[in-house]
C-alpha cells in the first residue's frame, strides 16, 4: 500500500485559492487530490470555514418570501377568475348541439345558462374561492388563531358570568 503523500506549502495555497473562489470542500479535495478530511484539517489551520448556514439561512428566507408572494398573486388571481366567472351566470349563453345521421350542427343562445350550466358555474366558483381561501389561511399568522381562541373563550366565560349575575338578581339576592 502507498504511502500518503506528505500535505506541503502548495496544498495550503490550494486550499486558500480554491476556497475563496467559494467552492466546497469536497469540490477541493477532488481537485488538489486530497480526502475532504485534510482538506478540512487544512481550512481549519488557515482558520477557513466551509460553514454557509448564514447564507443558506438567507436564501432559504429569500425563498419563503417569493412563495409567499406567489401563493398571495394566485390567490388574488383565483379571486378575479372567480368574479369573471360568477359574471357568467347571468350573461346570456351560446349552446351549440350536433349529431344525428347526417351530424346537423344546431346553434342558439339563451338568456342565461341552463340550471345544470349555473350549477356548474357554482361548483366551480366555491373550488376557486376555497383555493384561495386556503392559499391566504397557509400565509397567516398563527397567532391569529390563538387570539381568535382565546377570545371566543373569554367571551363565553364573560358571557355565562353575565347569566350567572342575572340570575342572582333575579332570585332576588
Amino acid at each position: 500500500m502507498a504511502k500518503p503523500k506528505p500535505v506541503g506549502p502548495e496544498d495550503y495555497a490550494l486550499v486558500r485559492e480554491l476556497h475563496a473562489q467559494d467552492l466546497s470542500r469536497n469540490e477541493i479535495a477532488r481537485r488538489i487530490g486530497r480526502s475532504g478530511r485534510t482538506v478540512s484539517r487544512i481550512a481549519a489551520e488557515l482558520e477557513l470555514s466551509f460553514e454557509r448556514g448564514e447564507q443558506v439561512k438567507a436564501a432559504t428566507e429569500a425563498r419563503k418570501i417569493d412563495a409567499r408572494a406567489k401563493r398571495a398573486a394566485l390567490a388574488n388571481a383565483l379571486l378575479d377568475d372567480a368574479e369573471r366567472m360568477r359574471q357568467q351566470l347571468w350573461q346570456p349563453a351560446d349552446y351549440v348541439d350536433h349529431g344525428g345521421k347526417e351530424y346537423v350542427r344546431v346553434d342558439w343562445t339563451t338568456p342565461e345558462p341552463t340550471f345544470a350550466d349555473k350549477l356548474k358555474i357554482t361548483q366551480s366558483l366555491g373550488i376557486m374561492v376555497d383555493r384561495a381561501v386556503k392559499l391566504d389561511e397557509y400565509d397567516a399568522d398563527p397567532g391569529i388563531d390563538a387570539a381568535k381562541s382565546m377570545l371566543g373563550a373569554l367571551a363565553k366565560g364573560l358571557g355565562a358570568a353575565y347569566d350567572q349575575l342575572n340570575q342572582t338578581d333575579a332570585d332576588g339576592g
